[in-house]
């Protein structure tokens, strides 16, 4: 056989064992991956069978179906967790200068932290929030699928070899006190304290399956879409306008657009370079 035509009857052969393997964790644990941009889960599903020790997707599917103890791990593979305290400090900059002027006129806020991984966004807002003197008179959200990732967020625990890099992203950001005011530190961690997580709801909520659950003023959802395929996409951005007050704001990542999306009409450019929305009216 051609040996062109039997690397593609393997690839092929591979694609419906990943196909069965992404409908199986849905079937059996209600999460969702289906929809995914097929290249990025097929590398990590590919890195999660090497690391994990099975031979084939067939393998990690019946492990799947026929105990819990793979789910977890998985999902570590199939959601990104890499982030970092201010990332971007253009955005936050931007935030603090352009968006919250906006955002004080409200007596009360609701911000929404869509893929909040381990924390790192979600204690960016809030030190911010607390700088500008609007944390108090904010609720804000923080939502992910990864149990862990949620557990991690609500610690607020960081390895102090990070701290650097948040630091200096924070003073970028136009931070106006020390980022070492709101930590302490332990046994190579650092520690957030509490007072910044007072005003945060922990939530499991997936953008693929769930629906809308409060009207905000601001929704974050930043490197998160950039693994979706194109419906999932629209969805989630028709979630995020739903979730939206009038003339409320979305914040997406660097390599992020709404300009081909189903509802990019919903939405006017805000700070384009940053890649913040504004809500239309109506």
């Amino acid at each position: 056989m051609d040996a062109a035509l039997t690397r593609g009857s393997t690839e092929a052969v591979e694609d419906i064992e990943i196909q069965l393997l992404l409908e199986a964790l849905f079937r059996r644990y209600h999460y969702d991956f289906r929809h995914y941009a097929r290249a990025s889960i097929k590398r990590r599903l590919r890195q999660a069978r090497e690391q994990l020790g099975f031979s084939d997707f067939t393998a990690m599917q019946q492990a799947l179906l026929h105990g819990d103890a793979l789910v977890t791990r998985l999902l570590d593979y199939l959601t990104v967790q890499v982030s970092e305290m201010f990332r971007d400090p253009g955005y936050f900059r931007a935030i603090r200068e352009q968006v919250l002027p906006h955002l004080r006129t409200y007596p009360s806020l609701k911000l929404w932290i869509a893929g909040c991984s381990h924390g790192e966004e979600l204690y960016s807002f809030a030190i911010l929030l607390h700088e500008e003197g609007l944390l108090d008179r904010t609720l804000i959200y923080a939502t992910d699928i990864n149990p862990a990732a949620l557990e991690a967020a609500q610690s607020g625990v960081y390895a102090l070899d990070r701290l650097a890099a948040f630091t200096q992203n924070h003073q970028r950001a136009g931070g106006k006190t020390s980022l070492s005011d709101y930590y302490t530190t332990a046994y190579g961690r650092a520690v957030f304290d509490k007072k910044l997580r007072a005003q945060v709801v922990f939530s499991d909520h997936s953008l693929v399956t769930d629906a809308v659950f409060a009207e905000c003023q601001f929704v974050s959802c930043r490197n998160v879409m950039i693994y979706f395929d194109r419906p999932l996409q629209d969805r989630a951005v028709g979630l995020f306008k739903d979730s939206l007050s009038r003339r409320g704001f979305l914040g997406l990542g660097s390599k992020e657009t709404l300009r081909f999306s189903a509802h990019a009409d919903a939405f006017s450019d805000f700070v384009r370079e940053e890649k913040i929305y504004q809500r239309r009216d109506g």
